[in-house]
């Protein structure tokens, strides 16, 4: 008979309300239902002190973006503290869990690709790639922040920010034919198309925070600013290139189109 005056050993029951807050991952898109091959795409939502479960991804490799709040990430090699816009590669088969340590709402936008190589964690801080010129590409009215470039070791992803000035657009159009990509709008207003040729190019799709655009091989996908700056996030996956390091004409906004 268990003792009345002992303390008991067995922990209490909890109550969670419906409307409790909690981590939550969102999908977004799965590849095979947007016509690509390789990438999909969701957001874990962290209120304040929450925490994910450990996940594992046996075959994908995945870029995690921290677009709201902080983050941090616990893996096997190690905790990693993720601030506004840092990027973190996490490898094909590794556990991870991530956590709110801050008083905001976090949100972290996941892009995964399937990987048949191990590589290392690397975390990409943007507080120092965005003051190292190697890292940047500066365009016509707008600048290339390579967080994750073709030096880091990985399968298919390649990553990074764009940021627009107001009144400015791609140019010239440019398209792929061996990587599909996704962009994920940050802050800000603009337009973007999404088109196999001129021709079929009907109208003008207006883009806002939060939207995405997914890019399917040998689609051109022009971006215009408008009053505002845009952000926007870029994610590779296939041959792992950034355009305007494989094509001078791009750099210099000449021709009409460009096809890498």
């Amino acid at each position: 008979m268990l003792d009345a005056m002992q303390p008991s050993s067995v922990l209490p029951g909890m109550l969670f309300r419906a409307a409790a807050p909690g981590a939550v991952f969102r999908q977004r898109f799965l590849h095979s239902e947007v016509g690509l091959e390789f990438l999909d795409c969701g957001e874990h939502h962290l209120p304040p002190g929450a925490r994910t479960q450990t996940v594992v991804l046996p075959d994908r490799e995945r870029l995690l973006f921290v677009w709201k709040g902080v983050a941090g990430a616990e893996l096997p090699s190690g905790r990693f503290e993720l601030e506004h816009y840092d990027v973190l590669y996490v490898p094909r088969g590794c556990a991870f869990q991530l956590e709110n340590p801050g008083p905001e709402p976090a949100c972290v936008i996941q892009c995964t690709a399937p990987a048949e190589n191990l590589h290392p964690v690397f975390h990409a801080r943007f507080a120092e790639m965005s003051r190292r010129e190697e890292r940047i590409r500066r365009l016509k009215g707008k600048d290339v922040y390579l967080m994750f470039d073709v030096g880091e070791p990985a399968d298919k992803l390649v990553a990074g920010y764009t940021f627009f000035r107001p009144h400015q657009r791609s140019w010239p159009p440019h398209n792929h034919t061996d990587q599909e990509e996704v962009y994920f709008f940050l802050k800000g207003r603009g337009s973007m198309e999404v088109y196999e040729s001129p021709e079929t190019l009907s109208f003008v799709h207006n883009v806002e925070e939060g939207d995405l655009v997914t890019i399917p091989v040998l689609n051109y996908h022009p971006v215009f600013s408008q009053e505002a700056p845009l952000e926007f996030l870029w994610c590779i996956a296939g041959a792992r290139y950034w355009v305007g390091d494989k094509h001078q004409s791009f750099m210099s906004g000449t021709g009409t189109s460009l096809t890498t």
